[in-house]
């Protein structure tokens, strides 16, 4: 289920940085449009008018393509989840309510970099107590597991139906002796992947939060760009993302009680998606990169603490 997880997250990313889900993005000659100073692909359904004259213009000369044209969008800062009508339950209850907030808190501090952290900070605190239900699930699971392993080890052999339901039965009393829910453990995965993917088109489609910039780094730009034009502050936030990517995964698998043969699945599986994290991180936007580390990084401290609060009870 983890590695189910990490991949479904992963291919998220990936959609939001490459040309998969094209019809959202504008297109010249059937190649995805991007942004030359910033490395950015330009979305078609932007939510509110560009500032900066050179993006301006981008958008201008491709106005056809847009989903609302560029006199009928409210400039950023007059901007509600009511004005534009894009249609659907996800965009209108996910997307816009997070870009409007991502948009106000950035006003109020004057600066969205800080505030796209301070949203999924938020939306890590908010998810809390699901992510402790999942890992009281996983503590439980390792206190089963020798049963679990001994009930397999009964029924390794045996294939007829009358077997499989007793089988099926005796695990259930197992599940049920150490108050196991299959479900509530999987449940943050389906909260969360539709937050994570508003929040990648809440930034991408606010075109104020990728004109700011944070440290010297432009929101809208990719890593990529960033360290061609020699702001080597880019590599440390590469280096950030690789780093806190890999401890909250690592975190994850120790949370579940593998086999040997299991184990070297996910350690395959951990590299692997390593690998595609540290590809797709030169394409990623700054503020889906602040977003991507610091949420990352909330994950490997509260997974800590709970580990810590867990062996108190013990």
């Amino acid at each position: 289920m983890k590695i189910k997880k990490i991949a479904i997250i992963v291919t998220l990313i990936l959609m939001g940085t490459t040309s998969c889900g094209s019809s959202n993005y504008i297109q010249d000659d059937k190649k995805i449009v991007t942004n030359e100073e910033t490395g950015q692909s330009l979305q078609n359904n932007i939510l509110c008018k560009p500032t900066e004259k050179e993006l301006y213009d981008i958008y201008e000369k491709y106005n056809d393509q847009l989903k609302t044209k560029l006199e009928d969008l409210p400039e950023c800062k007059n901007f509600t989840p009511n004005k534009i009508k894009y249609h659907g339950l996800w965009e209108s209850f996910f997307v816009k309510p997070l870009a409007y907030i991502i948009l106000k808190i950035g006003e109020f501090i004057n600066n969205y970099g800080i505030s796209v952290m301070l949203v999924g900070l938020g939306i890590r605190l908010i998810l809390l107590p699901f992510a402790k239900k999942s890992m009281d699930q996983s503590e439980n699971m390792k206190k089963a597991a020798p049963e679990i392993k001994r009930l397999e080890k009964k029924y390794a052999n045996k294939t007829d139906s009358e077997s499989m339901m007793m089988k099926s039965q005796e695990t259930m009393l197992i599940y049920k002796k150490y108050k196991i829910n299959p479900v509530s453990g999987c449940l943050i995965a389906f909260i969360q992947l539709p937050l994570f993917f508003a929040f990648l088109q809440a930034i991408n489609r606010v075109p104020a939060i990728f004109e700011d910039s944070l440290l010297g780094m432009k929101l809208g730009m990719t890593p990529w760009i960033g360290i061609s034009k020699g702001n080597y502050l880019y590599i440390l936030l590469i280096i950030l993302i690789i780093l806190t990517t890999y401890l909250s995964f690592k975190n994850s698998m120790k949370q579940t009680e593998i086999n040997s043969e299991m184990e070297r699945q996910m350690q395959f599986s951990l590299k692997f998606m390593i690998i595609m994290i540290s590809i797709a991180s030169f394409s990623l936007p700054t503020a889906i990169a602040l977003y991507w580390v610091v949420t990352n990084g909330f994950i490997v401290i509260q997974n800590y603490v709970f580990k810590k609060l867990n062996e108190r009870k013990k």
